[in-house]
This record gives structure tokens, C-alpha cells and sequence, in this order.
């Protein structure tokens, strides 16, 4: 983590941040040791109350529950970053914050040995049929017997996404004495002997076991339906602990009673009660050798402290060097701190022609430039400047009032 030896442009103490959904204090501490003003609430708001309330936030941490709207970053004219303190992050308008010049960031790493974990728990206790053998003594039934159960060891795992957490998996299903082989729409590095399979028919034809780790997108909607299902082993189990939009619901539950699959675990749901609550309902409750759990692969104390700390780093090296690596919605860049110099950050719609201009303002002021970083993308350039003089305040003016501007800081 960067600890600021530069003094910024803006008092610390009057930086607001307000975290949402009972965030870990991982993050609060992290925050707090910076001096900044923190709010915190164990609840998440709804748009109008979070419209009202982030009219002078800086920083916005949120979980999954927590929908960041057009309409609130109309509203939120100060706020510098939004910080999701967890992976999935379309609860928020990325291309409203990107084009507000307020760069999104998540934790994409921190959750992933607990998903890997219980994926491999589940693999194994659907192999055994254990949620059914302790449902049967818990309602008094004693049903001794090998029928259905087997070892894992010698069976195929096949991996859709082999992303952090799908190749997490793969190492640790190869530790068990499994093979393993997954498929990806982007060449990956395969970990330990697993291999890639030739496509996802392949993969679905020929694996014991298929787990599910792809992202929400329109691509992954509904990817694992009736026909694929139906082109998976007989006898096969399926596991989905990734996004609920995946799987058709209804086709797997036929599957599961026709005996087609032997089982299933699935984590994820299309629709979600947005609290504890009782009354669930999904097509899969009831039936044989089916664990089902409420989105908690990534629920554990490890993983919560870990996604606090990861995200409140970003969100400080962000304020106190104006760093965006690993943003989800903003073009990256990243300059060490530096003291002694005067550093400048500018967020602009990306049209040719805004260096020039803004070199131009510099020139005019004999300033010299140590050093000077710009990324874009297609639809905004964001620019790290260090200049040798002291004349920041004059230059962030005159770029703040140029016509390509979203948003312009002196940092130090």
C-alpha cells in the first residue's frame, strides 16, 4: 500500500466517505488511518435516500445491494471514486460514472480461495450424496448403502470460465486426483496438468463434473440450457456458484428428475431476495442430490477482510496519487508519487487534439513537465501530469475550462 509523503492540495480531514452494507473494518481502518471523514451504515439505500445523501460524498463503497444510478452520480457532483467491495459490479452505471470522470473499482481477487473451496466441498459431497444422507437422519431415516456414491478421485472436472477462480479450481481438484479441463473464450495458461478442451460441447460430453465460473454478460445469459444440458454425461453432475443468469432453472430441474443429471449445486439464482427472508422459491427445491445455498461461495471471514482491504487500498492510492489500475470503467494509468513536484489529474472526452491543448497551457506558463501519463479508451482520456513549478493552480484552471474537460484535481 502507498503511504502519501507528499502533503495533497485538499485537507484531508475533508474528504467524506460513506460505506454501505456493513463493509468489513478492513476498510474502515484503512480509511481512518488516512484522516479522512468516514460514514458508515450497515444497511444499503435506495435511490432516492442515496441521491440525497451523496451530494457531498468523495468516496462510495457499496456491496451487491446497493444500485449507483444515473440519476445519483447526476446528484453526486464531488465524489472522486466508487468502490464495490465485491466482484460483480453492474449494480452500478459504469459508463454514467466513466463519462462523470469517477473511476469504478472491485475486488477482483480477494473471494477467490473461499468459491474455490466450496466448489471442491460440493464436488465431493454431491459424489457422496451427502446433503441427502443428512436430510434422511435428520428426519429419522437410516439408509445405509454405496449405491450412487463414489470417489472423486479419477474423475473429470470440467471448468467453463478458467478465470481466478476457475483456475483455482482446476489446482486444487488436480490435488484430489482429478482431471481436469476447462474451456475459456481467451487463451489461458493452463495451471498444473489441466487442459483446455476443444470447446464446450467437448467439455459438457466428456466431464463427470461441470462448474460454472463466467462472468454476467450477454454472451453468458442462459449459456447452460435445455441443449446443453442434454449434451452433458448421463450421470453428471452440474455446479453454478458464478451469476444466476446463467443457467436455464427449469431445464436443469428436468434433468435432475428425468435422472439425466445426478445431481446438482448451485449458489446463484436469477432473482434474489434482496434480505433474509423466508419463502424462497426456485424449481430445484425438493429435488434429489441437490445442494442449494443463498450466493455464499465467497462468504467467508477471510474473504470479507481481504475484499476490505483491497478495495480501500485502490481507493486510496486513488485520492492520494490519482492511480486507477484495475478500474472496471476507466482507462488505467499509474505514476509513483513524487516530492517536490505539482501533480495534476484530468479526466477529458477523448477527441483529438486535448494533449496539444493542454501542453499549450503549460507552455504558455514556462512550466516544465517531469512527467506525464495518458490512457483512453473510446470514450474518455484520463491524464497524470507532474510539473516542476508551482504553477497548479493557474493550469488546473485554464484545463478545467477547456471545452473537453469532465473533470480536473490538483492533487499536490
Amino acid at each position: 500500500m502507498h503511504h502519501r509523503t507528499v502533503a495533497t492540495s485538499y485537507p484531508v480531514e475533508k474528504i467524506k466517505v460513506l460505506l454501505l452494507e456493513d463493509i468489513h473494518r478492513t476498510a474502515e481502518e484503512l480509511i481512518g488511518a488516512e484522516g479522512f471523514q468516514l460514514e458508515t451504515s450497515r444497511a444499503a439505500l435506495g435511490e432516492d435516500e442515496l441521491a440525497a445523501k451523496v451530494r457531498d460524498v468523495h468516496l462510495l463503497g457499496i456491496r451487491s445491494k446497493t444500485r449507483v444510478t444515473a440519476r445519483v452520480l447526476g446528484e453526486a457532483r464531488r465524489l472522486l471514486s466508487i468502490g464495490c467491495f465485491c466482484i460483480g459490479t453492474n449494480q452500478v452505471d459504469l459508463e454514467a460514472a466513466k463519462l462523470r470522470g469517477v473511476p469504478v473499482f472491485n475486488a477482483p481477487f480477494s473471494n477467490t480461495r473461499s468459491v474455490a473451496e466450496l466448489i471442491v466441498a460440493e464436488v465431493i459431497a454431491l459424489a457422496r450424496r451427502l446433503g441427502d444422507r443428512s436430510r434422511d437422519l435428520h428426519e429419522g431415516r437410516w439408509r445405509k448403502g454405496a449405491a450412487g456414491s463414489y470417489e472423486v478421485r479419477g474423475k473429470t472436472l470440467g471448468i467453463v470460465g478458467y478465470g481466478h477462480i476457475g483456475s483455482q479450481v482446476g489446482v486444487l481438484a488436480e490435488a484430489l486426483g482429478m482431471q481436469v479441463i476447462f474451456h475459456d473464450l481467451r487463451g489461458k495458461l493452463p495451471m498444473g496438468n489441466n487442459r483446455r478442451a476443444d470447446s464446450l460441447r467437448d467439455l459438457l460430453q466428456t466431464a463427470d463434473f461441470v462448474t460454472l465460473h463466467v462472468p454476467a454478460t450477454p454472451q453468458t445469459r442462459e449459456m447452460i440450457g435445455a441443449a446443453e444440458i442434454q449434451a452433458m454425461k448421463k450421470g453428471s453432475y452440474l455446479l453454478n456458484a458464478s451469476r444466476g443468469s446463467v443457467v436455464v432453472l427449469p431445464a436443469l430441474a428436468d434433468a435432475l428428475r428425468s435422472g439425466h443429471l445426478a445431481g446438482a449445486a448451485v449458489d446463484v439464482f436469477p432473482e434474489e431476495p434482496e434480505s433474509n427472508s423466508d419463502g424462497f422459491a426456485t424449481p430445484l427445491r425438493g429435488l434429489p442430490n441437490v445442494i442449494l445455498t443463498p450466493h455464499v461461495a465467497g462468504s467467508t471471514s477471510e474473504a470479507q477482510a481481504a475484499i476490505g482491504r483491497e478495495v480501500g487500498e485502490t481507493l486510496v492510492r486513488f485520492v492520494n496519487a490519482g492511480a486507477t489500475g484495475g478500474a472496471v470503467n476507466f482507462p488505467h494509468v499509474e505514476l509513483p508519487p513524487a516530492d517536490g513536484l505539482h501533480r495534476i489529474l484530468n479526466a477529458h472526452r477523448n477527441v483529438p487534439g486535448v494533449l496539444r491543448d493542454i501542453n499549450r497551457i503549460v507552455g504558455e506558463r514556462n512550466a516544465n513537465i517531469r512527467s506525464q501519463v495518458l490512457a483512453t479508451d473510446a470514450a474518455v482520456g484520463y491524464l497524470i501530469m507532474d510539473l516542476e513549478q508551482d504553477v497548479s493552480n493557474d493550469v488546473k484552471n485554464a484545463i478545467a475550462a477547456l471545452e473537453t474537460s469532465i473533470k480536473t484535481r490538483i492533487l499536490y
